[in-house]
């Protein structure tokens, strides 16, 4: 599977808003604005409303999202009580039943706003992309203000910038090698070990056997 740089022009039919650090960076607040669906984690609806775009659905177990904007917008208000996943999957699953989400011809669902703040809800959110593939077969992507998360299962081929910033999170790869950065990888068993690589040239091709994130930066290094 090919995975295409994230820049300007890039746009993303389905959208899920957390309520983390809102989008800042001007190609994560286009993605924000150009959703054709726009689901958001309870409190996040703030961030939508404040920035004057309507949510398809504010979903969650409503524990901070403000009472005079859910009574407001009731009626595009969806309460999940259950505490078995945490609002972002909630979100995810709702975007997922939506009448215009097509998993044949468009599996792709963009996060937004789901960094910062809390670092518990940090890492758990970034490890939910590696579920959300290998549980429900999305194509997640998580953007942020310096960079992006993709998770892949198996062989990939990346765009790259030259000297791009290229982070590898190891899963569940028993194997793992690619070409094209200036460090060579392998099925890291710890987190840390796979950070911080660089690309090369404009691609990289990723060789595993499982499941795994990229972290690719907006900004090259200098």
């Amino acid at each position: 599977m090919n995975y295409s740089l994230i820049t300007l022009q890039s746009r993303f039919r389905h959208v899920v808003l957390a309520d983390g650090d809102a989008p800042r960076n001007p190609i994560a607040c286009n993605l924000l604005k150009s959703a054709e669906s726009l689901v958001c984690c309870d409190r996040a609806a703030a961030t939508a409303f404040r920035l004057g775009l309507t949510p398809t659905a504010v979903v969650g177990d409503g524990d901070s999202i403000p009472e005079n904007l859910r009574e407001h917008y009731a009626e595009l208000w969806h309460h999940i009580a259950e505490q078995d996943s945490n609002d972002l999957t909630k979100a995810t699953r709702w975007t997922m039943s939506l009448p215009t989400f097509d998993k044949q011809t468009d599996n792709t669902v963009c996060y937004l706003g789901a960094t910062g703040k809390r670092e518990d809800h940090t890492i758990s959110n970034i490890s939910l992309m590696a579920y959300y593939l290998d549980e429900y077969a999305l194509n997640p992507v998580m953007v942020t203000d310096y960079g992006w998360f993709v998770a892949i299962h198996g062989d990939a081929t990346l765009e790259v910038l030259p000297r791009q910033q290229v982070s590898i999170f190891n899963f569940s790869c028993k194997h793992l090698d690619a070409t094209g950065l200036k460090w060579k990888p392998w099925a890291f068993e710890r987190l840390w070990c796979g950070s911080l690589n660089e690309a090369l040239g404009t691609e990289v091709q990723f060789h595993a056997d499982g499941t795994y994130l990229i972290y690719r930066t907006f900004e090259r290094k200098g």
